[in-house]
């Protein structure tokens, strides 16, 4: 519409420019045949002269009375006259040419600066240039459920964007702190709320995790990962956008302030069944990079450090990961395998089972993991209901509470060939999840609602 709108502008500014043209070439016209009258009129009244009366003799008039008059109408007085008629035309279409000329250029110029004038509102209106990014992140976000399964690149945001959406990185829209940096909640408008990650520290090993992640979550579209909406690259700083998880992550419900409070046996069944589910190697799977939505669905965050599963791409990679989540032969010996995120997954599932940190201080010179700590314990069914989070205790049919606990012992062994497959660990945990949530399970009609917490029978 606004093209039209300046296309009519220009074919008026055209036409009224023609009018002008048009009008100041009548104009010298008319001049000009009012001055070739008036040049008649003065030759009429100059050379006039007294006729002389018959009774006059003819020798009584003058000789220079007539010549002159008799001269202009000779041959040569005559080509005279037309000669200075005809530098007199000449002169005055140069003057004229020049005045249109002028004309046009006025008209152009004035024509350049009308529309300089109704263009500048436009080029100044900063939330049109930030609204067409604005709306292809809006358009990235509101499609995620579409296209989970197709891949692409991420789009590339303004920065002047993130910053307005975060009120200049105020403290007050800091979701969380972690090694990498601080992550910030972000409003766009209509209440639409993302999440951005702010890169702190650089170096070449920053620069590549970003880049990594950038290119991974790219990539892979799964409904257990979260969904990379844009990246923003402004001097030194880097950015990451990605959907907003309205529950924050797992180590914060199960270790903040309401100590698991939200979380019943079976939502916790589903955490662990969504965390299994993607088909990648994380490298630092560990509660604080588990983030919730708003039904606690559970999502896997923070790929600087993950690769996928192509068996030549697990050699010559630098050591890294979160102490208690680590296993032991990478810890030791630098080895990277299938079975090394099996391990983290099995002391997640122990922090789910148990509520428990995965390293607890005991002194200011000693810890103990939750490895150490469970392992007796986990293997005596006596002993087993007595450990458990008291948030779930009593609220599980204990056969499924035997199967995860065995779960997690074979997942936390030390030797990696006694660890199962993922695949191995998804197929056991789908059973203990009711089908409303993605699993298997199928929920007597006696039971409440998942988030009441009451035993299952």
């Amino acid at each position: 519409m606004g093209m039209g709108m300046g296309m009519r502008e220009k074919s008026q500014d055209k036409r009224r420019m023609n009018m002008v043209l048009l009008l100041f070439v009548l104009i010298l016209h008319h001049d000009h045949q009012k001055q070739q009258h008036n040049s008649l009129f003065r030759f009429l009244l100059t050379d006039a002269r007294p006729i002389p009366s018959a009774s006059a003799p003819l020798a009584s008039i003058p000789r220079s009375s007539i010549s002159p008059s008799m001269a202009e109408f000779s041959p040569g007085t005559q080509a005279t006259a037309r000669t200075n008629a005809n530098n007199r035309m000449r002169v005055a279409l140069i003057i004229a040419c020049a005045l249109v000329g002028a004309a046009i250029l006025s008209l152009m110029c004035l024509w350049i600066y009308h529309k300089k004038i109704s263009d500048k509102p436009r080029k100044n209106h900063s939330d049109d240039t930030k609204g067409f990014s604005l709306n292809e992140l809006k358009s990235s976000f509101n499609s995620l459920k579409i296209n989970k399964n197709l891949g692409g690149s991420a789009p590339a945001i303004d920065y002047e964007l993130l910053e307005a959406a975060t009120d200049n990185f105020h403290e007050s829209n800091v979701l969380g702190v972690g090694g990498f940096g601080h992550v910030y909640k972000a409003k766009l408008d209509d209440n639409c709320c993302i999440a951005v990650k702010k890169v702190d520290g650089g170096g070449q090993e920053a620069e590549k995790e970003f880049e990594n992640e950038i290119e991974l979550l790219s990539k892979i579209r799964h409904q257990n990962i979260i969904a990379l909406l844009g990246y923003c690259i402004h001097g030194d700083a880097r950015f990451l956008a990605y959907e907003l998880m309205e529950n924050g992550c797992l180590e914060t419900q199960l270790h903040g302030a309401s100590r698991g409070s939200a979380l019943t046996w079976l939502i916790r069944m589903k955490i662990a069944l969504d965390v299994a589910s993607p088909p990648v190697i994380h490298r630092d799977l560990k509660s604080s990079n588990i983030l919730l939505d708003s039904e606690f669905n559970a999502k896997l965050s923070d790929f600087g450090l993950a690769i996928t599963d192509a068996p030549n791409s697990k050699n010559n990679i630098k050591l890294s990961g979160t102490l208690g989540y680590v296993a032991p032969e990478y810890l030791l010996d630098g080895k990277l395998t299938d079975k090394s995120d099996v391990y983290a997954f099995g002391v997640v599932l122990l922090e789910l089972l148990l509520g428990r940190k995965p390293v607890e201080k005991l002194s200011p010179s000693q810890c103990q993991s939750i490895v150490t700590w469970a392992m007796p314990q986990l293997t005596d069914r006596s002993k087993l209901p007595n450990i458990l989070d008291p948030i779930i205790r009593d609220t599980m049919d204990p056969k499924h509470l035997y199967q995860v606990a065995a779960v997690a012992v074979l997942c936390v062994q030390p030797e990696p060939s006694y660890r199962p497959l993922i695949t191995d660990v998804l197929h056991s945990l789908i059973p203990l999840v009711p089908v409303e949530l993605g699993g298997t399970l199928r929920l007597s009609s006696c039971v409440p609602s998942i988030a009441s917490g009451t035993s299952i029978h």
